[in-house]
């Protein structure tokens, strides 16, 4: 029998669950990764500790083949989102394995296939990755293009602690931050110009009204 958990709210156990409906509750956000766990058998640890652990994504038969040796890094994340064209990537549904496996980035998981489920993966080169973001415990990566000129793919993943966000992306060798903070910088840069700017313009023309009114003055007496 699997192993089921409490979550501790406000002093309170609320369940118990089993480990994918908890990591179904962190990717959906209703749970954060601090959130305290106090399982059937009397063992306590946070939603990160329980995430952490190897998980069913670890038991995926596709590609257990010898090339498993190579794997160098091994994380326990959620697929979020996937934009624009390129690899075919299936909706990989509650958490998936993601493996830094030689030159590749390997997802594993499990999706709705007809009326049941299907266990699959997707293997992208590492040095497709052209640029990549960290938000918090979310990483988004945008792949090279298929043809030049044309759009980016953008795959969204929940690695649900800041700590494994920062180590996937220091897996991806040819990847830059993404450059949209260049033209936030160039815009805060012209806002400030031109309220410098203002505050300059308005200084002239409080100078220009003292003087005349001084000499208005001078006039009458």
């Amino acid at each position: 029998m699997h192993q089921r958990y409490y979550v501790l709210l406000e002093g309170r156990k609320v369940g118990p669950y089993d480990r994918r409906t908890v990591v179904g509750m962190r990717i959906k956000e209703t749970l954060t990764s601090e959130h305290v766990l106090i399982g059937t058998d009397g063992s306590q640890l946070t939603v990160a500790d329980l995430i952490g652990q190897q998980g069913p994504a670890s038991t995926f038969n596709p590609d257990r083949s010898s090339s498993f040796s190579v794997v160098r890094a091994r994380f326990t994340a959620a697929l979020l989102e996937v934009q624009g064209p390129g690899a075919r990537i299936p909706r990989f549904k509650d958490e998936v394995e993601v493996r830094v496996q030689g030159d590749v980035l390997r997802i594993a998981g499990r999706f709705r296939r007809g009326l049941g489920w299907k266990d699959g993966r997707v293997k992208l080169a590492l040095n497709d990755v052209v640029h990549a973001r960290i938000r918090g415990s979310q990483v988004d990566l945008w792949m090279r293009p298929a043809k030049a000129g044309g759009p980016m793919q953008r795959v969204c993943m929940q690695l649900f602690t800041p700590e494994a966000a920062g180590e996937l992306v220091e897996w991806l060798p040819a990847a830059t931050p993404w450059p949209e903070a260049a033209p936030a910088a160039i815009g805060a840069d012209h806002r400030m110009l031109w309220l410098s700017g203002l505050g300059l313009a308005v200084f002239v023309v409080v100078l220009v009204v003292l003087i005349l009114v001084v000499l208005l003055q001078r006039r009458v007496y």
